[in-house]
């Protein structure tokens, strides 16, 4: 008799996962696929949505084949910041245009000079003001005065989750902790889209906002499944942790991004949250997410790069490595700043990078140490006034033993604990489309939620 299971789809930058989860949300099938960027018409690096789509139709063929398995619902888990413009006939009309694509500063200060006061903006929308597409809600207004006719063509702009919704059922929906995630379109405090969204006429291409946990019953190449209309991946890496634990909490959801969530507050931002460049993502009910972010895995994977070619190690060495206390010491006894990044500005950071070492593994723990404290300054800035006392990381950063405990170290205040790296934000998707409830054992039962204790300083 085959097993019953629901199929998610979870499309990161970098990996793209597919999970099968039977009924009380165990994984019992997983594949993993990453694709070569391909260019934009300006030259900027982008997902090759083709590519990603043909993926997701040959997977989800070859299970609906399977001896093994009944699939019996499908949702979506992806990253956001990212629209799929569609015309008339369901055809793309652009590419998938990167979200650290930067734009033309005139098209970004047409739209301040006539929609800001910035700080109030970003207060009522939580999306800090960006020169590129990282506010996705931008990229509807910049392509109606940059390529006015490609958007006279469109249709539907969909983001990337609600996207791949349609691939498979040819609907086109809207979902709210898409539309929350710093897009600039929507205003937390009167729920609805920003006025400008209105004075632009930029809804009448946005579909019909349903909820997160709707599904749809589709005849799918002669299968009844239940498909979900998709879900913005740190909402969805939020929502096992809201439903299962009680007590307030911060979950980092680490990958490229690392995404510090404080679901405990239910209001907008404040004047302070926005100086302190805190952000909202959004809950499936609706509810801001106090958030903030940063781009550690991207930095990560730059500063990983540099080092392997200096010290002349394999690639996948820093892998193995596994924290050091004798060396720890030995670099903070001195400690002095040595990396400048790429990806964000900090003003600890120098003019450029130092190496004070003379092996990887001295450099790579020094690596850690600056970036964990990066990581500590964001849990602090959405939990600092309030009494916090459970950290939950989730993601890829699991696996780092350096990360983990040098956080532990750094929050010694807070009880650390860690989910196994491949559970990342597919569970959610899987769970939204469910009716189960969950309780509070099911972390710890299911998906190997594992304490952390703080290493001594002796001496």
């Amino acid at each position: 008799m085959k097993q019953k299971v629901t199929a998610v789809f979870d499309i990161g930058k970098t990996n793209k996962k597919f999970f099968l989860f039977d009924k009380n949300f165990k994984e019992v099938h997983k594949e993993y696929i990453s694709f070569e960027e391909i260019k934009d018409e300006d030259g900027h690096p982008t997902e090759d949505i083709y590519a990603l789509q043909n993926w997701l139709k040959d997977v989800f063929h070859k299970i609906l084949n399977s001896e093994k398995y009944n699939v019996k619902a499908i949702n979506f888990s992806t990253y956001g910041a990212s629209f799929v413009h569609l015309d008339e006939n369901g055809k793309l009309l652009t590419p998938l245009y990167n979200y650290t694509k930067q734009i033309d500063s005139k098209i970004v200060n047409k739209f301040y000079n006539e929609y800001g006061n910035q700080q109030e903006l970003a207060r009522t929308s939580g999306s800090l003001k960006s020169d590129g597409l990282l506010n996705s809600g931008l990229q509807l207004y910049w392509l109606k005065y940059s390529k006015p006719e490609i958007f006279k063509k469109i249709k539907y702009s969909l983001h990337l989750p609600q996207y791949l919704s349609f691939v498979f059922t040819g609907i086109p929906l809207s979902e709210y902790t898409s539309i929350g995630c710093h897009t600039l379109l929507w205003n937390y405090e009167t729920k609805d889209y920003q006025d400008w969204v209105y004075k632009e006429e930029i809804y009448k291409i946005l579909p019909p906002i349903v909820s997160t946990e709707t599904s749809l019953n589709i005849n799918y190449n002669g299968k009844r499944i239940k498909i979900g209309a998709g879900i913005h991946d740190s909402s969805s890496a939020l929502l096992p942790y809201v439903r299962s634990v009680k007590k307030p909490f911060v979950l980092v959801s680490t990958g490229t991004w690392s995404i510090a969530l404080n679901p405990f507050v239910d209001t907008p931002l404040t004047k302070d949250d926005v100086e302190l460049d805190c952000i909202n993502y959004m809950r499936i009910n609706g509810k801001p997410v106090k958030s903030s972010r940063l781009f550690l895995g991207n930095e990560y994977k730059i500063q990983i790069k540099r080092l392997t070619e200096k010290f002349g190690v394999d690639k996948d060495y820093h892998k193995t490595v596994k924290f050091n206390y004798d060396v720890y010491f030995e670099i903070i006894k001195d400690f002095h700043y040595a990396f400048r990044w790429e990806s964000f500005w900090h003003h600890t950071m120098p003019d450029k990078t130092k190496f004070y070492y003379s092996n990887f593994d001295h450099a790579y723990h020094h690596l850690m140490i600056e970036l964990v404290q990066l990581q500590v300054e964001s849990i602090k800035r959405i939990s600092k006034t309030q009494d916090i006392d459970r950290l939950y990381v989730d993601g890829g950063f699991t696996d780092n033993d350096l990360y983990i405990k040098l956080l532990s170290h750094y929050l010694r205040g807070m009880k650390l604990r860690t989910t196994k790296a491949s559970l990342g934000s597919a569970l959610g998707a899987a769970i939204a489309i469910s009716d189960t409830k969950l309780n509070s054992k099911f972390l710890k039962k299911n998906y190997a939620l594992k304490k952390h204790v703080p290493f001594i300083v002796s001496g």
